[in-house]
């Protein structure tokens, strides 16, 4: 048990996190995504379940304890919707905002097409499976650098 966290951290998740280095990337995604065949292929081999945890609310937590990355300029990527491409969802537009908020700056998301999410993910530390019930709530962050104050 830790406070201050949400009670829906696991310690899966922590270890994750923190496992990861600067520049790697995070998939996290809804409940119809492939995500235990993918977080196979990724760096960690890491499948982490968050039941009963939306997209929106998975990011936010995550977002409380590690920064997105500066350096790059993309540090967000979106699964771009097949059939209203170019389209930014509610889903979407809620996780940019959700990234602003937490990183106190503007954040650059591309969306990427759906076979060139998948092929991405797989690049990634692991994959965070929510229970995100939207369409096109993937997404990959890219972990940034903690400076000392």
């Amino acid at each position: 048990m830790l406070k201050g966290l949400p009670s829906w951290m696991s310690a899966d998740l922590l270890w994750v996190m923190a496992a990861m280095g600067h520049g790697d990337r995070l998939a996290v995604v809804d409940r119809n995504y492939p995500a235990f065949a993918t977080a196979k292929r990724t760096t960690s081999g890491r499948h982490v379940e968050l039941n009963g945890t939306d997209v929106v609310e998975a990011v936010r937590g995550i977002l409380a304890l590690f920064p997105l990355d500066s350096f790059v300029a993309y540090p967000l990527n979106c699964m771009d919707p097949v059939d209203q491409s170019g389209v930014l969802l509610p889903v979407q537009s809620e996780v940019l905002s959700v990234c602003e908020r937490a990183e106190d700056r503007p954040v650059p998301m591309l969306p990427l097409e759906r076979f060139d999410f998948y092929e991405a993910a797989k690049e990634c530390f692991a994959v965070v499976h929510t229970t995100e019930s939207r369409p096109y709530g993937c997404f990959l962050l890219t972990k940034g650098v903690v400076f000392d104050k």
